[in-house]
């Protein structure tokens, strides 16, 4: 009988792929009913603009949604990258921020009572309102919409992974002071891994806002992405193209927000205590 073995090298290689391939499937299977729900919606609203007879400039069905999807995705295309850019851009520098931010405010406790206070202040003030202002610092350029996306995204990131951080186990806490560990040893060997549940709750709301934060930049000044191109379309009264960038923003929103779901899924792999936090 002969047996056939398979080589260490070969199984370690197909390893990403599957659990990749798992994490997809982990995904899918929570976006199918939302899918379905919002096919029904879309039936119900083709047929309520048919029967009342609603006007195209009021609302637009959504069969005329779709074919401007298509038509004008000339436009919609480039417009979308550009926003597109501008949120996976904004959103990483929210989280070196957000995180780096937690770190010094849990590490250095002068910090959190000087810091903390000012930075839950800060976050009061209408973001829509520092947009001028920041492209009145700023320009017309790049950095402007930057600046908004991580003012806006950075403070869920730090709160969460703030709270995350000094929810430590006291068994953990005191078997590491036994054995002698300083508090920076703490921090980056058990604090810093037992708050990614808590981070991850931050960075998905993180994501979120900063689509809003492009979008909303983008309304204040800009002569392109898709803020822009809802509000030039608005000003035309074109009411098909001003939904179908809606809905390029939200397709936009939410392969942001799954993609960050399924990171987490795969650093639940190196670290499974996250998943067993999502289980209690």
């Amino acid at each position: 009988m002969t047996t056939t073995l398979s080589s260490p090298t070969s199984s370690m290689s197909t390893t990403p792929a599957r659990t990749a391939v798992q994490g997809f499937a982990a995904v899918a299977g929570r976006v199918w009913p939302a899918a379905l729900l919002l096919l029904v919606v879309l039936v119900l609203w083709e047929a309520a603009v048919v029967v009342f007879g609603v006007s195209t400039y009021v609302i637009a069905k959504p069969t005329e949604i779709a074919s401007e999807l298509v038509t004008g995705w000339a436009i919609l295309g480039p417009a979308t990258w550009i926003t597109a850019a501008e949120v996976i851009v904004g959103f990483l520098i929210s989280v070196v921020v957000g995180i780096v931010l937690a770190l010094v405010i849990v590490r250095f406790e002068w910090v959190e009572r000087a810091v903390y206070p000012l930075i839950v202040l800060f976050q009061v003030v209408p973001k829509v309102a520092l947009a001028p202002i920041f492209i009145l610092w700023f320009g017309y350029s790049m950095v402007p919409k930057l600046v908004l996306i991580v003012v806006m995204a950075f403070f869920p990131i730090t709160i969460n992974m703030v709270l995350g951080l000094k929810r430590i186990d006291e068994d953990h806490l005191l078997l590491m002071r036994s054995v002698g560990s300083s508090r920076n040893q703490i921090l980056y060997q058990v604090q810093l891994p037992m708050s990614l549940p808590n981070l991850f709750a931050g960075i998905r709301i993180a994501i979120t806002l900063a689509v809003i934060g492009a979008v909303v930049a983008e309304f204040a000044g800009s002569q392109n992405g898709l803020g822009y191109l809802i509000q030039f379309a608005s000003t035309q009264l074109d009411t098909p193209m001003m939904f179908a960038a809606l809905v390029v923003v939200s397709a936009l929103g939410l392969i942001c927000y799954y993609a960050i779901d399924l990171v987490e899924l795969l650093v639940a792999r190196a670290f499974p205590h996250i998943a067993n936090h999502d289980e209690q």
